[in-house]
């Protein structure tokens, strides 16, 4: 069976700094598209909107006065119906799920959400996000920015927040008995170049793209723009991951492929309306209307939640 090509771009992408960064979502998404369309569809959107800029990105469609190009792009009918996915993770959240991954001996995605959820009402906002910016840290081996920590000293907060009565309490006291755990996680990062970091969502939403647009059995290309994180390494992991699924990855400049351009666009206007979602000035239009494009195993709890 012959591939089908998907077109991919990412927003929102800040490596493995989920906490405190410039984004608080990361936004992969991948469109099914032939070159025709994708050209057709980006020469539409430039004649809707009319700026004279060379090269059109998602803010364009953002802006207020251009919102019935937007509501166009995602509305069913569309240029994407059927075509389009994307796949969401909330920042914060995937940080937790990491630690209680990690950390904890039987952790669960059920412990995380409690932890997530009740974290920051049980310790205070301000030392729930640094418990959660040291995690982060003692995963990096050299972090370059933001809270700098070594792993004694997060178990040693991990311990003082795990006496704080309660659920959230309770989990972290599961978390302070994972230090065997993190230095052996440290060892592999630093001999293994195809360890796939767990703070990194790009290759797990690379993942589920694929899943996506292969199901029924049919093999699936990737090309996606430049993308650093994306090493040959991981490349081959991905494919031992994905098998017959994942027939090839090829790395193309957005603006040299239309495809590409419309996997930004789509990529960009997802993350911000999910951004605003997860912040509680979410536009209903807007998160209705991208919903029917988001993986329903997006690291996410819900997206007009």
């Amino acid at each position: 069976m012959s591939p089908v090509e998907i077109a991919c771009d990412e927003s929102g992408s800040e490596g493995e700094n989920l906490v405190g960064g410039e984004t608080d979502v990361f936004a992969h998404a991948g469109v099914r598209l032939t070159a025709e369309d994708a050209r057709a569809c980006v020469s539409e959107i430039r004649a809707r909107i009319g700026s004279p800029a060379e090269e059109y990105k998602a803010n364009h469609l953002l802006r207020a006065k251009h919102r019935a190009v937007l509501e166009w792009l995602l509305h069913p009918g569309g240029p994407l119906t059927g075509r389009g996915h994307v796949h969401l993770t909330d920042k914060t959240f995937f940080a937790v799920r990491a630690a209680v991954t990690l950390l904890a001996e039987h952790g669960t995605d059920t412990m995380a959400r409690t932890l997530h959820r009740a974290g920051p009402a049980a310790f205070g906002a301000e030392r729930w996000a640094y418990f959660l910016a040291a995690f982060t840290s003692v995963l990096r081996l050299r972090p370059r920015r933001g809270v700098t920590t070594s792993p004694a000293e997060f178990f040693a907060l991990a311990r003082e927040l795990a006496a704080v009565p309660g659920e959230a309490g309770e989990i972290v006291g599961l978390l302070a008995e994972g230090a065997g755990r993190v230095d052996g996680y440290r060892v592999r990062l630093a001999t293994d170049p195809g360890l796939v970091p767990v703070l990194d969502p790009l290759v797990p939403a690379v993942i589920h793209t694929v899943r996506h647009f292969s199901t029924g059995g049919t093999p699936v290309a990737l090309v996606h723009d430049e993308q650093l994180a994306l090493t040959g390494e991981r490349v081959l992991q991905l494919k031992a991951t994905l098998g017959h699924r994942l027939a090839g990855v090829r790395f193309v400049d957005s603006r040299s492929d239309a495809r590409v351009q419309v996997a930004d666009f789509l990529a960009g206007v997802a993350r911000r309306i999910a951004s605003d979602a997860l912040n509680g000035r979410g536009d209903p239009r807007l998160t209705t209307l991208l919903e029917s494009f988001v993986d329903t195993e997006s690291v996410w709890n819900a997206l007009s939640s």
